[in-house]
């Protein structure tokens, strides 16, 4: 069931209808000049977007980012501010829907301080060694630094961009996040326990 605070509601009163979630999650975005930058979330709502960035977008230019955990958004730059932009999100109802519940799930998961899946018990695997694919075809080397049924961690030589798709040993996901040494992924669909196991314990060609 839908938060009451993300209820549609006509665009004269959207801005006090759909609440802006405070959050600090991180992503990347694309302008009009096809160049790609960082950028992290300020506050967000199904309409609207605040992002810190190095490089600021022009009032009316558009903009695609991708951000971890909501995934692949697009707008049109309304307001540059001291350090960065804010864009609308251009999405249909049903997108917008969805957003709202990604947004109520990410400000109960700061509020409470949860990690990000409580039930998915991180963990090391038997064989840590396997490889990523990319969307083209490019394999890379990894090393698992811990995995779940819900996504995995690795150190890799290569740090494809936020919303990336991808395949680790035989599983699709995508890139959720960038760390000094490496990536995380989150799988499309959860895993059974005996499929991680199958795949991450046993050597790899």
């Amino acid at each position: 069931m839908r938060s009451a605070a993300f209820d549609h509601a006509p665009s004269k009163v959207e801005r006090r209808t759909f609440q802006r979630v405070r959050v600090k999650i991180y992503g990347r975005f694309m302008l009009e000049d096809r160049t790609e930058h960082p950028c992290q979330v300020i506050d967000m709502s199904p309409g609207n977007v605040a992002l810190r960035t190095d490089r600021v977008g022009e009032p009316g230019e558009k903009v695609i980012a991708y951000i971890d955990h909501i995934g692949r958004i697009e707008g049109v730059v309304t307001r540059t501010l001291q350090d960065g932009f804010a864009m609308t999100v251009i999405a249909s109802d049903r997108k917008k829907d969805k957003l709202a519940a990604q947004l109520t799930w990410l400000a109960n998961k700061h509020e409470l301080d949860l990690p990000e899946d409580r039930r998915h018990e991180r963990v090391a695997p038997r064989n840590p060694t396997s490889v990523l694919q990319l969307a083209d075809g490019r394999q890379y080397q990894c090393r698992i630094i811990d995995l779940s049924l819900s996504g995995a961690a690795m150190e890799i030589d290569v740090k494809p961009a936020i919303g990336v798709q991808v395949v680790l040993g035989t599983m699709r996901g995508q890139v959720v996040r960038h760390f000094d040494d490496g990536i995380a992924i989150e799988f499309a669909v959860v895993q059974r326990p005996e499929t991680l196991d199958s795949e991450f314990s046993r050597p790899h060609a």
